[in-house]
């Protein structure tokens, strides 16, 4: 139920906050383009599927009887063992465990068996049987299969096409607590689209979910600060939010606050640290980081000025789209020795960029 993140939501944070292009220069003073994730339709990628089991063509039934919390909250520890078996890729087991605690009415797993016919996880994938366990599920209370449900209405899987009552969806998830609701409504307050353009309340909803750890929305809320939409200007607090996501793992953000230690925005300078969070980024296969690593081995800007990684993160950054004159016209000037030993050190990256595009 979440998974990548970061189609449609780098556009809308983007056109909405009207970000012109930038080029960058030796000083590293140019910031890249945001990019927050975007609404997900499946979570983390689970491990290897189990072995298929004929339990699979069991259909959701809800219980008998008016359901209240008290089955939650009798099978609790049952629960945790159907979503340890989960965790562990033991996903007939999860599936059996959470069969027999679903039909007594638990909703946290009518989610887990939606989330298993939804991935084909221990059973065949079959998209109407996770719409219709979610659906029970959601209608007792359960955040994470409103959440599960809404994506489902966005993505148009199992037929379903509602943008309204996705949205209908995700606020109740976020009034329960849901950060990644509260994520992707703030995205759609931004877009403009479902209702009036509305900064102040997506602010208000990626504090929410920052409020919950949320790296995406750490980092969205740091670009509203940055640009002063929705809330106040402030240099500091954006940086402060985009050093939160990029210490939790957000490529964008580690590019961003790099480039932010590097020039001291919002920050003290510190051009050492800059080039880890850059170097970070870099190797995790962002192309503006490559380009920003490139540049800083060519001017010795944090790192030693290395001509030989200049010209390896340099022809790294140009096979993804990264062009940069200044770095072209550096590389032309090196050595017929410096350039095959740069080349040499980008192959591998070549190989693999080659081969994720065939």
């Amino acid at each position: 139920m979440s998974g990548a993140r970061t189609r449609l939501a780098a556009v809308l944070l983007a056109a909405a906050l009207l970000i012109p292009p930038q080029t960058a220069d030796a000083q590293l003073q140019i910031m890249p383009q945001p990019k927050p994730a975007q609404p997900s339709t499946s979570r983390k990628p689970a491990p290897k599927p189990a072995a298929k089991g004929k339990e699979s063509d069991r259909k959701p039934t809800a219980p008998e009887g008016k359901p209240d919390a008290a089955p939650d909250s009798a099978g609790a520890g049952n629960v945790d063992v159907a979503y340890g078996a989960y965790q562990r890729g033991w996903f007939l087991t999860a599936f059996r465990e959470a069969t027999k605690l679903a039909e007594a009415g638990n909703s946290k797993s009518m989610t887990l068996l939606g989330e298993l016919y939804a991935q084909g996880l221990g059973v065949p994938n079959d998209d109407k049987k996770a719409a219709e366990w979610y659906r029970l599920a959601a209608e007792r209370g359960d955040p994470e299969a409103m959440f599960a449900l809404a994506m489902f209405n966005f993505g148009g899987r199992a037929g379903l096409h509602d943008r309204n009552e996705a949205v209908r969806l995700l606020a109740a998830a976020a009034k329960l607590g849901h950060a990644a609701a509260s994520y992707d409504l703030a995205l759609l307050y931004l877009e403009g689209r479902q209702f009036p353009q509305d900064f102040k309340r997506a602010a208000e909803l990626f504090r929410a979910a920052v409020d919950r750890g949320n790296p995406e929305a750490q980092y969205a809320l740091a670009t509203l600060y940055k640009e002063g939409h929705g809330v106040p200007k402030d240099e500091r607090e954006a940086t402060r939010l985009l050093g939160a996501a990029a210490l939790a793992g957000n490529i964008d953000a580690q590019v961003e606050y790099g480039i932010a230690l590097f020039n001291g925005i919002g920050i003290d300078k510190d051009e050492k640290k800059a080039a880890k969070y850059i170097a970070d980024a870099a190797k995790a296969g962002s192309p503006i980081a490559q380009n920003r690593l490139a540049r800083m081995y060519m001017i010795g800007g944090g790192v030693p000025a290395d001509p030989v990684a200049a010209v390896k993160w340099h022809t790294i950054a140009k096979a993804q789209g990264r062009g940069d004159p200044e770095l072209d016209s550096f590389v032309s000037r090196q050595t017929a020795q410096t350039r095959a030993a740069g080349e040499a050190a980008a192959k591998p990256w070549l190989d693999m960029i080659a081969n994720s595009r065939s």
